[in-house]
């Protein structure tokens, strides 16, 4: 474990651990999002309870949810160190940047909006897995998630967190490859539209749950 002790006690290595971690956190929202858009398939949600059934039901699904953790842990963990030691250097922030020092908005503001998607991870993770363990009876998840995301208050809880997670990929996307040295006048602004476009893709994806079930009324 050297090695290992060596990457994260340089800021470079903990720059390439960060960015590993959220691309492949990244990859994992690709699959979150393309699983959880299957409640759209049927009004009845046995589509979406299907493919919940089938990720209890495989073996590997802990090992996965495990693994999961481990990546969110070391991302946190990683970023946090990252931020203190620039503030601590007084650098220019979360990552490379390719833009003379022009600071936005998600690039300014990125603890703050990784923060606010670790607290909504943790109050998604207690309403869909820990809340559907403490029932009595075995609930439709698809029939859980329509009714929680159909109140003011659930909607709003789920808006906040994607708005966070937008703002956040808004900037560490971009960030992220060049941490890992795709930092080139040619590639930089291909970069900076690739954030963008994640940002919307993401942003616009997660929010079309609450925002379609809030005005369907689906949990009256």
């Amino acid at each position: 474990m050297t090695w290992l002790r060596r990457t994260l006690s340089s800021s470079l290595g903990r720059k390439y651990v960060m960015a590993t971690s959220g691309l492949l956190l990244v990859a994992f929202l690709v699959v979150h999002l393309a699983g959880n858009l299957s409640i759209f398939a049927g009004k009845d949600g046995a589509a979406f309870d299907a493919y919940a059934a089938a990720l209890d039901s495989n073996p590997l699904l802990p090992i996965a949810e495990i693994g999961l953790a481990l990546l969110f842990v070391v991302h946190v963990a990683t970023a946090l160190r990252v931020s203190f030691a620039n503030r601590e250097a007084r650098s220019r922030g979360y990552a490379v940047r390719a833009s003379l020092g022009r600071r936005t908005i998600a690039s300014s503001t990125m603890l703050v909006t990784g923060l606010a998607v670790l607290v909504f991870l943790v109050v998604h993770l207690y309403d869909f897995r820990v809340g559907k363990l403490l029932v009595d009876t075995k609930p439709s998840l698809a029939g859980m998630v329509r009714h929680r995301l159909s109140t003011p208050l659930g909607a709003g809880i789920y808006l906040v967190g994607v708005g966070a997670l937008a703002i956040h990929l808004r900037h560490a996307f971009r960030s992220a490859f060049q941490s890992l040295g795709a930092s080139h006048p040619h590639w930089n602004p291909v970069l900076e539209k690739a954030g963008i476009a994640a940002a919307i893709l993401f942003g616009l994806g997660f929010a079309s749950f609450p925002v379609l079930f809030l005005m369907s009324g689906a949990g009256s």
